[in-house]
């Protein structure tokens, strides 16, 4: 039996004619980045990421028993709004994850979402929208087999959510998480995420991130356009290379609290995504002027303070700023003082690390 194979249904009850369910999944950041895959959402490298807390989707699924059971049926409700922008990549995860959730055709969804944050904003939106059905879809199947086990549960949620949006595959669960085969941390797999299964410093517990909104504009590039970038690019190898070298020294740093190495390998990570896509054909510049004032204002204020702040990037301008929570009075004030500015319209979120999805 392959791995897949373990995630295929075994219903007990397929009487149950309607119902709703309501999950807030968070959204993540990566440390070390998933950039480029392989068929079937499968990662080219490992990666690891800080759960959430503020920056979630919020996610109710009405289910109804429909006659025709021949094609999806399905309604998508967008902050209070009828959307149909979301329905083709809905339509998409749907006939992925058909196979593992047979029930599918046998209902007519109403599929109720909300951010709280700005959609498309650079905060992975995708990730925890994908993350929260995933999570509405899984509860319908514990209704028809309440024998699944909570492990059982939040593994198949994350297979499930990997097949909509591959980093949604990491905001099931918090607040470490690693998803990729990686030959020294046990149980991690290509297929889902799992709760990074070591010991870690006080040092990042209860980790801060202020994510400085420079452009809320839609993402330039989408992430499946950018991934797709990958493929024949000239640098591919030594990247993926790279980011596994970075995560064996980010399992080093997370035992002994180094907080200057951590600073090191996240930031390098941040630039070489970025990197990655200045160089592919066709090539693109994500960031925006704004982002390499906050970068080089960080760098200064860092030499001056010796305080441990940093940053990260996903595929766009906005800035996670991270730093630790003993040193979070300073930091914020640096942040309201020298950063804001750079921020569209003065906007951007405090958050802190998080520990999943939860059901309302």
């Amino acid at each position: 039996m392959t791995k897949e194979a373990t995630f295929l249904s075994t219903l007990q009850n397929n009487n149950i004619q309607s119902g709703t369910y309501t999950w807030s999944s968070p959204s993540n950041i990566a440390l070390v980045k998933y950039w480029g895959k392989k068929e079937n959402q499968i990662p080219e490298n490992a990666s690891i990421s800080f759960t959430l807390d503020a920056c979630k989707t919020i996610t109710s699924l009405g289910f109804n028993r429909k006659e025709d059971d021949n094609q999806f049926s399905f309604d998508v409700i967008f902050e209070g709004k009828k959307n149909s922008d979301f329905k083709p990549k809905i339509e998409t995860f749907f006939k992925r994850i058909e196979a593992y959730l047979p029930f599918l055709k046998d209902y007519h969804f109403t599929i109720e979402t909300q951010n709280t944050f700005p959609h498309s904003s650079g905060i992975a939106s995708s990730a925890s929208g994908m993350s929260a059905l995933a999570l509405c879809l899984m509860s319908i199947e514990k209704q028809m087999n309440p024998d699944i086990t909570p492990e059982y549960f939040n593994q198949k949620a994350s297979f499930l959510a990997r097949l909509g949006s591959g980093s949604a595959c990491r905001s099931i669960e918090g607040d470490l998480i690693v998803w990729g085969n990686h030959e020294h941390i046990e149980g991690s797999s290509n297929l889902f995420a799992i709760k990074y299964p070591y010991a870690v410093h006080d040092n990042f517990k209860n980790y801060q991130d202020t994510i400085l909104l420079v452009d809320k504009g839609e993402k330039q590039v989408s992430s499946t356009v950018g991934h797709n970038l990958m493929h024949n690019h000239p640098f591919a190898k030594q990247r993926f290379d790279q980011a596994s070298e970075n995560m064996t020294k980010l399992m080093s740093v997370f035992k002994t609290g180094d907080l200057q190495e951590f600073i090191d390998i996240v930031e390098s990570e941040a630039l070489t995504l970025h990197a990655m896509m200045m160089t592919s054909m066709p090539y693109f510049i994500l960031m925006k002027p704004n982002t390499l004032k906050i970068i080089n204002a960080i760098w200064a204020f860092r030499k001056q303070s010796s305080l441990h702040i940093s940053f990260t990037l996903d595929a766009g301008a906005n800035v996670h700023v991270l730093y630790p929570e003993a040193e979070k009075a300073k930091c914020i004030e640096f942040i309201k003082n020298e950063l804001v500015a750079y921020c569209q319209n003065g906007h951007y979120i405090c958050d802190t690390i998080g520990f999943g999805a939860k059901p309302n």
